[in-house]
Parts: C-alpha cells; sequence; structure tokens
C-alpha cells in the first residue's frame, strides 16, 4: 500500500468537519478530487472509513481506529518539518538556561560554548538564579533546563549529574588564616569579607550559612565578579569565599592563599533538572547531551 499525506489530512478534515465538502475547502482541493482520493483510499485498505447520512459523515467502529493512527503519522510528519526547519537553520531558536552563581560563572560557558558553535541557529539564554528559583523556573515551563544545588527542598523535577565542587577561604598571603590547613566558616567570619553584590544568589547562600552560625558577614567590599575579588584579597581588602575552580592563575597567585573549609557543606553538587525530557525541543535536547555526555551519568533521579 502506497499512503500520501494528503489523503491523511483529507479523511482527518472529514472527521473535523463531517462533510468532505467542507473538507475539500479547508486543504483545498476540489470536491470531485476529494471523492476521488477518498473512495481509492477506501478501496485500497478494503475498509469503509465513514458512514454516509443525511447529518454527514461519521467515521466508522474500523474508521476510528484508522483515523487514530493517521493522526499520529500526521502529527510525526509535522514534528519532522519542524526538527528539519530547525536545524537547517530556515527559523531562529531560542532556549533558555537557568542556573545558580557557580553554574553560570564557572560551569556553563565552557559546557555550552560547543553547543552554540555546532548549531548556529540557537540563541540561548542564561539567566543566574538562586537553587529554588531555578527550579520553580523549570516547573513552570520559563525555563528549558536548569542546575541548581540538590539542598534545597525537593520538587517534582527529574535530575542527573552536572559538576562537582568546593568551596574555599581566599586570603591574603600575609593573613592569619593562611598558615592554616583548614578553617570553619565561623572562624572565618571574625574577619572582613570581599562578597557579591547582596542581589547575587552566592550571596545569599553564604549569608544564610552566616545566619546558621548567629553570625553576619563584615562586608567590607563588593565585588561584580570572583574575578574581581581574587584581585581585591590579593590588595588585602579582606578575605573572600568562592569555588575553587573560579582561581584562574596569575600574577595575583603569589599574594593569596587558599584555605580549605572544614564545615560538611563546603563540598557542593550541581545538578541538571528537567521537567520531562520527553516532551523538550530536539535542540533542547541536543543541549542535554552537551551538558551531560557521559551516557553513566544521564541517569534521572526524580525529587518529589
Amino acid at each position: 500500500m502506497n499512503f500520501d499525506l494528503v489523503d491523511f489530512r483529507l479523511l482527518l478534515a472529514v472527521l473535523q468537519t463531517g462533510s468532505l465538502s467542507k473538507a475539500a475547502v479547508t486543504l483545498p482541493i476540489a470536491l470531485s478530487a476529494a471523492s476521488s482520493r477518498l473512495r481509492r483510499f477506501e478501496q485500497q485498505c478494503g475498509i469503509e472509513l465513514f458512514t454516509r447520512g443525511a447529518d454527514g459523515m461519521t467515521p466508522t467502529p474500523a474508521g476510528r481506529l484508522i483515523l487514530d493512527r493517521i493522526q499520529r503519522i500526521v502529527g510525526e510528519a509535522e514534528q519532522l518539518q519542524e526538527t528539519v526547519r530547525d536545524l537547517t537553520g530556515r527559523r531562529r531558536v531560542n532556549l533558555r538556561l537557568a542556573g545558580t552563581t557557580v553554574a553560570t560563572t564557572a560551569f556553563l560557558p565552557a559546557a555550552i560554548g560547543p553547543f552554540l558553535a555546532d548549531y548556529p541557529e540557537v540563541d540561548l539564554q542564561m539567566i543566574e538564579r538562586n537553587d529554588a528559583d531555578v527550579l520553580n523556573a523549570v516547573q513552570s515551563g520559563d525555563v528549558d533546563i536548569g542546575v541548581f544545588d540538590p539542598s534545597v527542598a525537593p520538587h517534582s523535577v527529574l535530575t542527573m549529574p552536572f559538576r562537582k565542587h568546593r568551596l574555599i577561604l581566599l586570603v591574603p598571603a600575609d593573613h592569619p588564616l593562611s598558615a592554616r590547613e583548614e578553617v570553619t566558616f565561623k572562624e572565618a567570619l571574625d574577619y572582613p569579607f570581599v562578597c557579591l553584590p547582596p542581589e547575587r544568589p552566592m550571596q545569599h547562600f553564604l549569608e544564610d550559612i552566616a545566619l546558621r552560625n548567629a553570625r553576619s558577614i563584615k562586608v567590607r567590599v563588593r565585588a561584580p565578579s570572583f574575578n574581581a575579588m581574587i584581585e581585591l584579597v590579593a590588595e588585602k581588602a579582606g578575605i573572600a569565599l568562592m569555588p575553587e575552580i573560579a582561581l584562574n592563575p596569575g600574577p595575583h597567585d603569589v599574594k593569596v592563599s587558599q584555605v580549605p573549609i572544614a564545615d560538611a557543606w563546603a563540598a557542593r553538587e550541581l545538578r541538571i533538572c528537567v521537567q520531562n525530557p520527553d516532551a523538550l525541543s530536539v535542540h533542547a535536547q541536543q543541549l542535554l547531551a552537551y551538558l551531560a555526555p557521559d551516557p553513566a551519568s544521564s541517569q534521572y533521579r526524580k525529587l518529589q
């Protein structure tokens, strides 16, 4: 049997309108051509799809089964056309990715760079949010993919591993804490800090930790980025807590010291989260593969 998508669309139009003449107008094709296509299709299948009556055309029991399968095929064909248009760059594709401060500044740029190079038709918006807001944005569909710290309250999302990292204390080379093998965050709170702006999610996290210790952070200066924080610590403006990965090699290295944080929470894990991986667009699914290229890591875990 040879099937034609025009036939399929005609049959679905008859199902929707209950009339062959109205279905022919919607395509549009001549009524005689529509009648010929319907008759030929039924003869080819050996099945009567519709009963004809004064009140219109209604599907037979066998016709309902055939039309249900036809709806699926037409839907798949339309999705294929969308995918081809996307992959050939005929349409700009917009994706939204939300992540924490550490994710968006230290890990995601290197991870999404190759993806954007391979898919020039994609425009990607990367949004910095705290963990709870990342999860909420994924759940509501405001973003396609999120990267968050799973220590927050559970949500009904699917997650998989992304990266592990550690937070360290950065101090001037001649600081009283520089010779310590490790230090608790509570001890560090005795000294003035170089911090991120108050609205940054990373800063919110540190202030919450300080409150758990019944303390507050002594903010000496606020800097817009981890690199600026490093330079200010090297100039003895204060100490700073930051991801170890943010310490780029440079001339400041001889002027600062890294001190491990003794608190268990200093060892962090970032996870990718999605609402439904099967419902993602073809490009969002490809981005997901670039973020978690290791097949062993692409096992989802549900938080609920």
